[in-house]
């Protein structure tokens, strides 16, 4: 069976989500609102069975890590660093979404995706902390 972590960068209004398998690839990555975000790592729970979910140390992780506690009891939450993750995410996004048209005339480090990326964001406390582990 494949094992799988969860992250999560959390905001107040909005959250990045990400599932990732223990070498750091992207399974699941998506932005929800806040207010669905329990529901959604129930879902992804129920789905991928991860036992360890990542979180961002920012403003709101503190609240939304207890929330997590009360309701996936059986899971590990893990705090990170979340140290520069909006700039890494940023160029991250780039390299997941090559820019088309005439985007790609221009420099990326010049533009602004045009998306939120919290979901890269949540990818990259994943990946950091698989890497803190080996």
């Amino acid at each position: 069976m494949n094992k799988y972590i969860a992250a999560v960068d959390p905001g107040k209004d909005k959250c990045g989500v990400a599932v990732l398998d223990m070498s750091g690839g992207i399974i699941y990555r998506e932005v929800v609102m806040t207010d669905d975000l329990i529901n959604i790592l129930q879902s992804k729970k129920d789905l991928y069975h991860y036992d360890k979910l990542i979180i961002g140390n920012g403003t709101t992780s503190g609240r939304a890590g207890e929330k997590i506690k009360n309701v996936l009891s059986d899971v590990e939450v893990i705090v990170v660093d979340e140290y520069n993750t909006t700039q890494l995410a940023k160029q991250e996004y780039w390299n997941l979404c090559p820019p088309k048209g005439w985007r790609r005339f221009f420099p990326l480090g010049m533009q602004v995706p045009p998306v939120p990326v919290d979901d890269i964001v949540a990818v990259i406390l994943g990946r950091r902390y698989l890497e803190d582990m080996n």
